[in-house]
């Protein structure tokens, strides 16, 4: 018989998150700080409005680019909080959650063999995206004495003839790094000179300690080249309604359209109702979320530091990145001998890309009392590797 799969995506491998949080479901009394999902419940008056539209008979079919309400009201919280103007009409669409905006966005710009600049340790999805689209991945890797913060010196090394597109992962995921108005000024400068586009990922945007996010859309003659993926999993805890949104260039956006259309037709109904309600009326949830894992931000860096642990600070989404290359285990193997004899999950720095090697993902979207019992057993592990 012929193959029936594609070499393309038979030569992707799966995601490296998921490898861990199988074994950890299937394990008695186990920690799982490996998943980068609130713990919060979807607050209740977010709730009620999806389950008053289903009570309304709402259960139709909108728009594809989603409901006109809802993209009104994204436009409106993007000006609020970060001061980019959009029209709802043609420069926004709705999304399946922020990852489909990234797949779509990556094919509506994609060319065979154009390149993409990818800053890593970064989201699983956008590697494998590139590929999907028929793009080349070029990797950056992003450096721990450089606050893991992409610089100028690197983009200008990264750039050649065939790149088109710059991922921008900040807030970062897996690091928490973030850019701030003086970093992005100097990226800003190289896109313009150098002709690229942005797909810039801000779903961590309302996730930052000590400093407002800051969108590079913002900066002179960058809405025209950029793409700002956002959603609502993470600030709002609305993971499992799957609703994310992509504002840009009209001319990218109509494409992108059209993807959306053929593909999946438009973001669950209920959702994008939901979604208004976050969005006009959810301001005082974030805030006491980001209250929430700003402590238990602090509480982690602490308790690593004391147990001599090197872990950067992070001050975005909900992600540290501790170091462990003293312990002279390759990421995967620490990640793995600390499941099995502490039953605490973590994720390899590699599931990011291989310049994580040498790091462990560990999320602190749970509970105070999760972390400090995976904080004992992670000490204990740690005080037996300092023995050996």
């Amino acid at each position: 018989m012929r193959n029936p799969l594609s070499k393309t995506v038979v030569g992707i491998p799966p995601s490296g998150i998921r490898k861990f949080f199988d074994i950890v479901s299937e394990m008695k009394d186990a920690i799982s700080l490996g998943v980068g999902e609130p713990d919060f419940d979807t607050p209740w008056h977010i709730r009620e409005e999806g389950i008053y539209s289903l009570e309304k008979g709402k259960t139709f079919y909108t728009s594809n680019a989603g409901l006109k309400e809802l993209k009104i009201e994204i436009c409106n919280y993007l000006k609020r909080r970060f001061n980019l103007d959009y029209n709802y009409e043609d420069e926004t669409i709705v999304t399946v959650g922020g990852s489909e905006a990234i797949d779509i966005g990556l094919r509506a710009m994609l060319d065979p063999g154009d390149e993409v600049l990818i800053p890593q340790p970064s989201y699983v999805s956008y590697h494998p995206c590139t590929v999907l689209a028929g793009g080349v991945p070029v990797v950056i890797e992003l450096k721990e004495e450089n606050e893991f913060k992409l610089t100028k010196e690197q983009l200008l090394a990264a750039i050649t003839e065939k790149t088109k597109v710059l991922i921008l992962p900040f807030p970062n995921n897996p690091t928490g790094a973030i850019m701030t108005y003086d970093d992005l000024k100097e990226i800003a400068e190289v896109v313009i000179e150098k002709d690229l586009y942005i797909l810039s990922d801000e779903i961590y945007a309302e996730l930052t300690y000590g400093q407002e996010h800051v969108s590079i859309a913002s900066f002179p003659g960058l809405k025209e080249r950029t793409i700002v993926i956002n959603g609502f999993s993470k600030s709002y805890a609305m993971t499992g309604w799957r609703l994310g949104y992509a504002v840009g260039p009209a001319q990218i956006i109509k494409q992108m359209i059209k993807i959306h259309q053929f593909a999946i037709m438009c973001a669950p109904t209920n959702s994008q109702y939901a979604g208004i309600e976050a969005l006009k009326n959810g301001d005082a949830d974030v805030e006491m979320m980001r209250d929430a894992y700003d402590k238990r931000r602090r509480y982690l860096v602490h308790n690593f530091r004391n147990m001599g642990v090197d872990c950067f600070e992070p001050f975005g989404a909900f992600y540290v990145f501790p170091s462990i290359k003293k312990f002279g285990m390759s990421s995967d193997e620490f990640a793995t001998k600390l499941l099995m004899e502490e039953k605490v999950a973590v994720v390899p720095g590699t599931a990011f890309g291989e310049c994580g090697e040498g790091f462990l993902r560990i999320s602190y979207a749970y509970s105070i009392d999760n972390l400090k019992i995976a904080l004992e057993r992670i000490q204990r592990f740690v005080e037996r590797q300092k023995t050996i």
